[in-house]
């Protein structure tokens, strides 16, 4: 699908002119004092005499970073879901076909599918997509996982050899997140996405734990949680809206789309959260934000106005009303039920 014929539902951010993380203050777009901290760091690394051993990590890290940055970049503009589960799913299982519907009918929203491009689940999602819809985030072990068919010497793939910097781009590329049932390292990815939104370190985005019709997978972990972390007071009430389980991939496509309806992005501009809308609120509807959401608010009220002359480096957002406020950067679970209440989808 060309870049310039996305449906509206399919339009992300340009993140060529976005700082990353979100709480990044926006500025003009001239990185040269970030090259001069990185030459600075290297000529520390070498005064510090650090061991090669660290070195070959840190080496390989920018490496594998700066070329999963360039592979990436031209397809910025596209949202996308990036679907996690198990790499021994049978193409026969009901999740493996699940996968593989969720991809199909992503791809027809025009949205494109990261998956971490070995057998199983991932190759469903990319199945499901197609090759000109599909990118690829393979991983380098003595075992296991190849690329699958359907990205295998696509130039959307990128193989890299820690998982960390796996995961980072994983959830940094993407729009939401879609698990479907897998093992010890499905569960690591859908605990630590939720850990990062919970905790403010990536933005809120829809995260669909995903069973099939007759499964149990993700509805027993909601049982544990809710029983031993919400029961223990470990996390907050909130907390389990930042998450959806479903044995619907309807339901789960739903879930995604519908968080983009109204909302479009977030960014903090100094200490001001920014929501940029795809339409102005009803005075009926702010009103109602006023009423039921002020325990959010640090100080002040939420304001509906135009871009803040601070955003003046993404001219493709111009034109979007904003709803800005002082968050309580606490409430992520709230701030998810703000979103969902924007969205006309519940959440008071």
């Amino acid at each position: 699908m060309n870049q310039n014929e996305l449906p509206i539902e399919a339009i992300g951010e340009d993140e060529l002119q976005r700082p990353q993380p979100a709480d990044e203050p926006i500025s003009e777009i001239d990185s040269r004092d970030l090259y001069q901290v990185m030459r600075h760091t290297i000529d520390r690394l070498e005064r510090d005499q650090t061991a090669r051993g660290d070195l070959k990590i840190l080496s390989r890290t920018l490496r594998e970073l700066r070329y999963a940055f360039t592979v990436f970049r031209p397809y910025r503009r596209r949202r996308k879901v990036t679907i996690f589960g198990s790499a021994r799913t049978a193409p026969e299982h009901p999740e493996y076909l699940a996968a593989m519907e969720l991809g199909r009918l992503m791809a027809e929203h025009g949205w494109m599918v990261i998956t971490g491009a070995g057998g199983g689940i991932m190759e469903a999602g990319h199945r499901g997509a197609g090759r000109d819809a599909s990118m690829g985030l393979n991983i380098m072990l003595p075992f296991e996982q190849s690329a699958n068919p359907y990205i295998d010497g696509d130039p959307k793939l990128v193989t890299m050899k820690y998982f960390f910097t796996r995961k980072l781009m994983f959830v940094k590329e993407c729009s939401a997140v879609v698990c479907l049932p897998g093992g010890f390292g499905t569960l690591d990815e859908a605990l630590e996405t939720l850990t990062l939104m919970q905790t403010g370190k990536q933005t809120v985005l829809p995260l669909v734990l995903l069973d099939h019709e007759d499964g149990s997978y993700w509805s027993d972990l909601g049982g544990f949680i809710e029983k031993q972390l919400l029961g223990n007071g470990m996390i907050s009430p909130e907390d389990v809206h930042l998450y959806k389980i479903t044995s619907s991939v309807d339901e789960a496509i739903d879930e995604m789309l519908g968080f983009y309806a109204v909302y479009h992005s977030m960014r903090y501009v100094k200490d001001r959260l920014v929501l940029r809308l795809k339409q102005r609120l009803s005075e009926e509807k702010l009103a109602h934000i006023q009423d039921h959401y002020a325990e959010i608010l640090v100080e002040g009220t939420f304001e509906q106005r135009k871009a803040l002359p601070e955003e003046a480096g993404e001219p493709d957002l111009a034109n979007l009303p904003r709803l800005v406020f002082h968050f309580d950067r606490r409430a992520l679970g709230r701030l998810r039920m703000l979103i969902d209440c924007i969205n006309g989808r519940g959440g008071q």
